[in-house]
């Protein structure tokens, strides 16, 4: 069988040839590339030479090394010019030497120390004395601040913002302006997660069943007992949805009942509201406000609530901020904690729930409208000062 004959666009004689003419390469070194017969590619580049007489002859060793020193210099200024942009940063005046100091300390990884020095006009000898330097005492204090804040961050499972962060430190006795924790929590680039917007699924207005408003948006009360809120949300998991029913005391924002099923029937909203009279805390003729939803409306969730003096209270239907405090919750439950996880049972997302409504909400959040306290310790507050007969 005889061998076929290799063949050879223009375009590829075309670019072989080039790699000859227009570089330091050889011909046999580029035919070597290549896989094909030395001589071949040396008869093309004699042929290109005969056609186009005209053409450039090749750079010679010292136009090359210029091109070469011309593209070195070319490439530091682009990473000259890159670097001065983020020196543009520099504002402080007052300590504008310590400033850049501490630009090429921070860009050392990526940038040569000798050349950031000479782009930023000082000297070597004083980048290197600084870096030897103690840190002063404000640089300390921020330092300690920073390992605080990085703490209490991740003690609230990356929930807390600045304001939160800065009112834990108070609680902790460190002093501190909430500009500064904010400027510190930028540093270490540590951003909370944010609460999804909630958008209500109906949009019908009106009274059902005559059950009266008795909060109209007045989530707060005078002691613990006296006025709760109440919802329902669902959790996906593999196995199907778990729903969630709440109790919420509007004195201390804590969840004084929750009940958990796979069901969705009045049964679970009345497990949860008998949770919460089993605390001892509700008090005779509390109001209970939810929404309209049918299990708070129901005969048998109406039966249950007299025949243990609690009065029903409900707000629109349709409009979410009736029940705000109640929907919050549900918000801060799935950003904080649920959000996080996929469920393969039901088991794993109830233990999760308990987990934060137990573990850390009623525990160690720290409330805003609370003054950032955690709700058990309003609690606990409130129990400790008994009312007077």
């Amino acid at each position: 069988m005889t061998r076929r004959r290799r063949q050879f666009s223009p375009e590829f004689k075309e670019e072989a040839v080039r790699m000859v003419l227009d570089g330091p390469r050889t011909v046999a070194s580029v035919a070597r590339e290549f896989g094909m017969n030395p001589t071949t590619l040396g008869s093309w580049v004699n042929m290109h030479k005969a056609i186009h007489p005209e053409a450039e002859q090749p750079l010679s060793g010292p136009e090359r090394a210029r091109i070469r020193e011309l593209e070195r210099e070319n490439a530091e200024l682009r990473e000259k010019l890159t670097f001065l942009k983020k020196s543009r940063l520099l504002r402080r005046r007052d300590s504008m030497t310590l400033a850049k100091y501490e630009l090429i300390d921070a860009e050392k990884a990526t940038h040569s120390i000798v050349r950031m020095c000479r782009w930023l006009q000082v000297s070597r000898s004083g980048y290197y004395e600084w870096r030897e330097r103690p840190a002063s005492a404000t640089a300390q204090r921020r330092e300690h601040l920073k390992r605080l804040i990085a703490g209490i961050f991740a003690d609230s499972h990356q929930t807390y913002g600045y304001r939160r962060v800065h009112a834990a430190l108070a609680r902790a006795g460190q002093n501190c302006s909430a500009e500064l924790v904010r400027a510190l929590m930028r540093e270490l680039q540590l951003a909370p997660v944010q609460a999804r917007a909630f958008r209500p699924a109906t949009t019908q207005q009106g009274n059902f069943r005559g059950t009266p408003d008795l909060v109209r948006r007045d989530f707060t009360a005078p002691r613990p007992g006296i006025k709760l809120v109440g919802d329902i949300t669902y959790i996906r998991t593999w196995e199907g949805f778990v729903y969630l029913a709440t109790v919420i005391d509007c004195h201390s924002k804590a969840v004084i009942g929750w009940a958990m099923a796979d069901h969705y029937r009045t049964e679970l909203v009345k497990d949860a509201l008998r949770m919460a009279i089993d605390t001892g805390l509700v008090e005779p003729d509390a109001v209970f406000h939810t929404d309209r939803g049918s299990n708070y409306t129901s005969d048998a969730f109406g039966r249950f609530c007299a025949d243990r003096q609690i009065r029903r209270s409900a707000g629109r239907t349709g409009v979410c901020y009736d029940n705000a405090m109640a929907e919050s919750f549900f918000a801060a439950l799935k950003t904080e904690w649920l959000d996080r996880f996929v469920f393969a049972t039901r088991a794993k997302a109830k233990q999760q729930v308990i987990r934060y409504i137990e573990g850390f909400y009623n525990r160690r959040r720290l409330h805003s409208a609370l003054g950032y306290r955690p709700p058990l310790e309003v609690l606990t507050e409130h129990s400790s000062h008994p009312r007077a007969a």
